[in-house]
């Protein structure tokens, strides 16, 4: 198959009445491991990375967002490549106009750190400019808690304001605070799904839930019925591939080939994105 297009498959998922969901990538055998389980389970996904991932690897030129690429062309579904939570203007700015060449086809710009009318101005100023790339934009409006400490509990997206937004920057997508937080290690969060479903009713463009990783499997099905079109998850297949990497090395500490070890972990996180899509995405 070819590259999907992020676009695509959320207004897919919309159309359906589901969502689509979004992993994140640190390494290859994460975008191998999700690649794989998206293939077990049958379902479309998206490969995102975020703009830390992007840093840790050498940058955009870097050899992940060209693996993801590869990985995503070579599938036998369809794979889109993201690029989430960019603040710097310089990489936006690449990511805008490198787009094709690199492959991705959508952009997280991330504003929600900068007070209402700023968050306005710099989202819209780059939505245009993404647009013109024929990306497909998301932003965030009412922060999305645990994300590095800067981010108060109990943050929630007005509905009315999240409408406003949406007129006044021309994103596709919005990110909203309804209750879960980045980085949580155990699926405990409880969504505000009325809050969901009220959001859903403004705003004319498909919902976004970040920190999903830290939400049970029954309550992210709610929050898609209630009107959430895209799903993160991270910290769940960094839990998994740390987890079974540990396994590996307590069985044996004589191990000293990365192989050893990195293939169990790959497996596990293919197994956990098999998991997650199965339960969430399955009528």
């Amino acid at each position: 198959m070819t590259l999907a297009a992020t676009g695509a498959l959320v207004d897919a998922a919309a159309g359906d009445g589901g969502a689509v969901l979004a992993f994140n990538v640190i390494g290859l055998e994460h975008a191998e491991g999700i690649v794989a389980g998206l293939e077990s389970a049958g379902t479309p996904g998206i490969l995102q990375i975020s703009e830390n991932a992007v840093r840790h690897r050498g940058g955009l030129h870097g050899p992940l967002v060209a693996a993801c690429r590869e990985l995503a062309a070579a599938s036998s579904c369809s794979v889109s490549i993201h690029l989430d939570h960019v603040q710097d203007a310089d990489l936006a700015q690449t990511v805008i106009d490198e787009a094709r060449q690199r492959g991705t086809s959508s952009i997280m710009v991330d504003a929600a750190h900068l007070d209402y009318d700023d968050n306005v101005r710099t989202t819209a100023a780059l939505a245009h400019e993404a647009h013109g790339a024929s990306l497909w934009v998301e932003a965030e409006l009412g922060e999305i808690g645990g994300k590095d400490g800067a981010h108060a509990p109990g943050v929630r997206t007005d509905p009315r304001e999240a409408a406003s937004f949406v007129a006044s920057t021309g994103v596709d997508g919005l990110a909203v605070a309804v209750g879960s937080s980045h980085a949580m290690t155990s699926a405990t969060a409880q969504l505000d799904l009325d809050l969901i479903g009220r959001i859903a009713a403004e705003v004319p463009v498909p919902l976004v839930l970040h920190g999903s990783s830290g939400v049970p499997i029954e309550t992210l099905r709610a929050a898609v019925a209630r009107g959430i079109r895209k799903i993160n998850i991270g910290t769940a297949l960094n839990v998994d591939f740390t987890r079974r990497v540990r396994e590996t090395l307590n069985a044996d500490p004589a191990v000293t080939d990365p192989r050893t070890y990195l293939a169990p972990a790959r497996d596990a996180v293919a197994e956990s994105v098999a998991g997650v899509s199965t339960s969430v995405l399955s009528r």
